[in-house]
């Protein structure tokens, strides 16, 4: 993975989420996955560590899913 530019550095995107952002994900899929939190509608989305192990969580069957159809 390439390393972070020093601009796309900040706050996770969740509202009343303050920590720091690690990574971005879309955010349609994002707001599917994890439809219980609130999040602007933008393109992509940066989240926190925590926001990010539960979005993982919530699709992990469909990352299954996909790695077996190729």
């Amino acid at each position: 993975m390439a390393p972070r530019k020093d601009d796309e550095e900040g706050e996770c995107d969740v509202i009343g989420c303050t920590n720091p952002a690690l990574r971005s994900v879309a955010g349609k899929k994002f707001s599917k996955a994890v439809s219980d939190v609130k999040v602007p509608g933008s393109r992509r989305v940066h989240v926190c560590k925590d926001h990010y192990r539960r979005f993982r969580k919530k699709t992990k069957a469909d990352r299954k899913l996909e790695r077996l159809d190729w």
